[in-house]
C-alpha cells in the first residue's frame, strides 16, 4: 500500500508541477484532483470504492482548494472531516484489558505455596 500510495502521489505531484506553470493555481489543482477521480472511476463499476492511499491523495490536494471550488467535488468537506475522525479514532484506540494487577500463573502459584 505504501508503494502504491507513494506513486499515486509522485505521480499526482508530477501533474501538479506541469500544471502550476499556468497562472490560475486553484484550475490547475482542481485538473489533478479530477484527473485522480477520474482514474479512481474507472477502476470501479458500481458506487466508488476508494482505497487509503486515494483518500490521502483527495484530502492532501483537496486543502489546497478554495471552499467555492471544493463543492464540485465527488468527494464532500463532509467525507473528508469524516475520513479524519475515523482515521484519529483507529489511532487512539487502545486494547480493553481488565483492571487491576495482572493475573500470577496457577504453577507460580503451587510452587510459591509449596516453598512456604
Amino acid at each position: 500500500m505504501t508503494l502504491s500510495f507513494l506513486y499515486r502521489a509522485f505521480w499526482r505531484v508530477l501533474q501538479l508541477i506541469r500544471l502550476m506553470a499556468r497562472k490560475d493555481t486553484d484550475l490547475a489543482i482542481e485538473v489533478v484532483i479530477l484527473r485522480h477521480e477520474v482514474a479512481v472511476l474507472r477502476r470501479q463499476v458500481h458506487r466508488p470504492a476508494l482505497e487509503p492511499a486515494d483518500r490521502a491523495v483527495l484530502a492532501g490536494l483537496a486543502r489546497l482548494l478554495t471552499r467555492q471550488r471544493l463543492g464540485h467535488l465527488f468527494v464532500q468537506p463532509a467525507t473528508l472531516l469524516r475520513w479524519h475522525r475515523d482515521l484519529v479514532a483507529k489511532r487512539w484506540t487502545y486494547p480493553h484489558g481488565r483492571p487491576g494487577r495482572p493475573g500470577i500463573a496457577k504453577g507460580t502459584t503451587a510452587v510459591v505455596l509449596r516453598l512456604a
